[in-house]
This record gives C-alpha cells, sequence and structure tokens, in this order.
C-alpha cells in the first residue's frame, strides 16, 4: 500500500508540506494592508543615575494592524519576537499608532529600514506630537492617531500579537488617501 503524505502534515519547520517561506511570503504580499508608525517611549536605562539620558522615542513601520472590538475598544499588532518594539511594549504598557497617509512614504521606508541609525535621529526632522496619554510620539499629517495600553500579548510563530485598548483616539483631518503596502511596495489608492 502507497502511502501519500496527508494535506496537513507538518515540516521539521512548521510548515504544511508544500508551503516554503518564500511561497508563503509571496502570497501574502498579494494582500492589501494598511500602513502605520507605531510609538513608544523607552525608560532610561539607570532610572537612579542622574547623567543617564531620559526617556527616548522609539517607533517602528507596520503593516499587520487591525481592529478586534467596537466595545470595548481594542486593536491588534503583529510585532517580530524579539524586535525592540516587542521587547519594548512587553515592559512598557503605553504605545500609540499613526495612519500614515499616502504622502509618509518617506516616513514608512525610514522607521522600516534594517539596521537603521537610532531612533532619536529617526525623528529628528519629523513633525509630531506629543501623545496626552501615553507620551508617545504622533505623527504630524496622518490620517488618525490612537493612543494605547497593551491589554494582552499572545505569541504566534516567530511574532508576538499585542492587543491594545485605544485611550484616545483623533482625527488630526489629513488630507488624502491611506499608505498602503501590496507586493513588497508602499502604494496609494486608485
Amino acid at each position: 500500500m502507497l502511502k501519500t503524505a496527508s494535506p496537513t502534515a507538518l515540516t521539521p519547520s512548521g510548515h504544511a508540506e508544500g508551503v516554503s517561506n518564500d511561497e508563503f511570503r509571496a502570497a501574502m504580499s498579494r494582500l492589501a494592508a494598511g500602513v502605520v508608525l507605531v510609538t513608544a517611549q523607552e525608560p532610561p536605562l539607570d532610572p537612579d543615575d542622574p547623567d543617564a539620558p531620559g526617556m527616548e522615542d522609539v517607533g517602528m513601520t507596520a503593516t499587520a494592524f487591525m481592529s478586534v472590538s467596537l466595545d470595548p475598544p481594542l486593536v491588534l499588532v503583529s510585532l517580530r519576537e524579539g524586535s525592540r518594539m516587542d521587547d519594548l511594549l512587553a515592559e512598557q504598557p503605553l504605545w500609540a499608532v499613526s495612519v500614515l497617509a499616502e504622502s509618509q512614504r518617506h516616513v514608512a521606508g525610514r522607521f522600516s529600514m534594517r539596521g537603521r541609525i537610532s531612533d532619536r535621529l529617526l525623528f529628528e526632522d519629523i513633525p509630531y506630537v506629543r501623545g496626552e496619554v501615553s507620551g508617545a510620539p504622533l505623527m504630524g499629517g496622518a490620517l488618525a492617531t490612537l493612543e494605547c495600553r497593551t491589554e494582552q500579548r499572545v505569541p504566534a510563530g516567530d511574532h508576538t500579537l499585542v492587543i491594545g485598548r485605544v485611550l484616545a483616539a483623533r482625527m488630526p483631518g489629513a488630507e488624502g488617501g491611506p499608505l498602503m503596502y501590496f507586493r513588497g511596495r508602499y502604494r496609494q489608492l486608485g
């Protein structure tokens, strides 16, 4: 009797047979996603040292962001496990999201670079206001901003799903459409 692989058989990497990283990545690149900037403040490394630098702003571009619930208002962002933002939000419960406008492609690119310069320099010439609730930077020109408090962290493969309660939401009045990510590139609607 000839045995065939079950459609749900898994390889040692955890993938179903016949699904490679490249195939999965290519299939998911066909799903258009909005682009957001997730921001938070990193507390000083040594709070007892009067000469230590104060809070530092941290930011990262994300496309895996969604609304979870209306009552209570919850959102979810997916963070690569062990990334700086994942580590920070494990310690810091307050964070913010700026929904980027199509004119903010440069912001998205700047905060998604690998091997990038310090976050302090990334924020240097970008207009933002500080969130009243989170203290995190909220991008000027964003279509919407949300300030959140982490409610739950869920390990999911090589990512952490961070569910946050929305504590403040604003629509600063930016014109234009959303910045989108599709097939590995930033795009505009239309």
